[in-house]
């Protein structure tokens, strides 16, 4: 679990990787924001622009928890549609099953919720998947397999929703825990610049 803070603390960013932490005053981040290492407290050095590139293109990987070959791959298809790519990126990312998993509010963070996918506890349109890299699309309907409602995983979801609101591409049914795509992903705001994601893959 210490990997996931120091890549945070490296980065300089909350990714929210372990998100009990990150909203406590455990956070690592608060804790000690400087770079991990024996030379982490080393006086400030500017950073170059690819520098700020490739820092950003690593934020938005592990806050999805994608391989270098997976992020690669979705900037290749957005830079193949239609729309802006950076704008396309962000609707590739957010319509992953397991961020749309961790957006209905099923798991505490993507990290989770794609470990509740691997494991077969997620079900779309009353069919398992495993595949976390599954694209949800309007009209698609998450739910928790029945044989997994009960597993200690789930048991705080009624306390957690009182408090959750789902993004308005997601309709979520909370005494049911079913979570309706209305509509492709919008409205999302990213803690990241895609901009500058791009700009590294069009180097």
């Amino acid at each position: 679990m210490k990997i996931l803070e120091k890549k945070e603390r490296a980065l300089g960013a909350k990714l929210f990787l372990k998100p009990e932490r990150c909203n406590s005053p455990k956070c690592a981040v608060a804790k000690r924001p400087y770079k991990p290492g024996p030379h982490g407290k080393k006086r400030f050095r500017r950073i170059s622009e690819f520098g700020k590139q490739l820092n950003e293109k690593q934020k938005v990987r592990f806050s999805y928890g994608l391989s270098e070959k997976q992020l690669e791959k979705y900037f290749v298809e957005s830079n193949r549609s239609e729309e802006p790519t950076h704008e396309a990126m962000i609707k590739f990312l957010e319509s992953r099953l397991d961020n749309a998993v961790f957006r209905s509010g099923f798991a505490g963070s993507r990290r989770v919720a794609r470990q509740f996918v691997s494991h077969g506890h997620i079900m779309v349109n009353g069919r398992k998947v495993t595949i976390p890299s599954y694209s949800v699309k309007a009209g698609d309907r998450i739910t928790i397999r029945p044989e997994s409602a009960d597993q200690p995983d789930f048991s705080g979801l009624d306390d957690k929703f009182k408090n959750f609101e789902a993004p308005e591409w997601i309709k979520l049914d909370k005494e049911k825990k079913a979570a309706l795509v209305e509509s492709e992903p919008k409205g999302v705001e990213m803690p990241f610049d895609m901009d500058l994601v791009v700009n590294y893959y069009l180097k």
